[in-house]
């Protein structure tokens, strides 16, 4: 993952946002987390000036895993000029949703293909799209736009965000505020798929070869 992420640093940024889940255990640590986590920041230090961590929902504790100089930014998001920056798994600040764009991790989306015979495969996705433009009573303005992306840890694999009856993951994803019909899905390498609303499928719990899973929780 270092190496994935000095490839992908352009020569003149010198700021890291990491938006959530840098730990994987929750309730708890292991010890390779304890090994690892200080060590691969330090290391990150030697090529960004500024490092800051958003939390998610599997940061407890992070502050003991962490450097000092690493920023530690509450759940509720963190803004910078006119983007907004959350992990997803609770409401944003009313201030980080007074953004144009407001990025978000959490649900690892992905996009599933389903052929003739019923077979399937996902493949890692950006999820872009508008807000719906109403405001509600919890937040005065909304932001134009939201950006959903896709784990950085390939291991991790993704959800779909494209299956008929699913439930996404986040209070954001599951409330009035986004117009998903019209989202776009697009591959890692930039490939526009198209509209989520004309990529829809049915999910695996409808082969008839394959145990149907359990329904996950909607903000786990």
């Amino acid at each position: 993952m270092f190496n994935a992420i000095m490839e992908a640093s352009e020569d003149d940024v010198n700021r890291l946002i990491v938006i959530g889940d840098v730990k994987d255990s929750v309730p708890g640590s292991t010890k390779q987390e304890y090994a690892e986590i200080p060590d691969f920041f330090e290391r990150l230090f030697e090529r960004f000036d500024i490092i800051d961590v958003v939390r998610g929902n599997h940061d407890t504790q992070i502050e003991e895993f962490l450097p000092s100089r690493v920023k530690i930014r509450p759940a509720s998001g963190l803004k910078i000029g006119d983007t907004g920056f959350i992990h997803g798994h609770t409401w944003p600040s009313e201030d980080v949703m007074d953004c144009s764009t407001l990025v978000m991790a959490h649900n690892h989306p992905a996009v599933m293909f389903c052929d003739g015979v019923g077979r399937h495969m996902t493949e890692p996705c950006w999820f872009r799209g508008s807000f719906n433009g109403t405001p509600d009573e919890r937040y005065p303005k909304l932001p134009e736009r939201f950006l959903v992306i896709p784990a950085f840890n390939r291991m991790l694999g993704g959800s779909p965000v494209n299956v008929i009856g699913e439930d996404l993951l986040g209070p954001v994803l599951n409330s009035d505020l986004l117009d998903l019909d019209n989202a776009r899905l697009y591959l890692l390498d930039g490939i526009d798929l198209g509209k989520r609303s004309d990529l829809m499928v049915s999910g695996r719990e409808n082969n008839r070869f394959r145990p149907s899973p359990k329904k996950r929780a909607k903000y786990s």
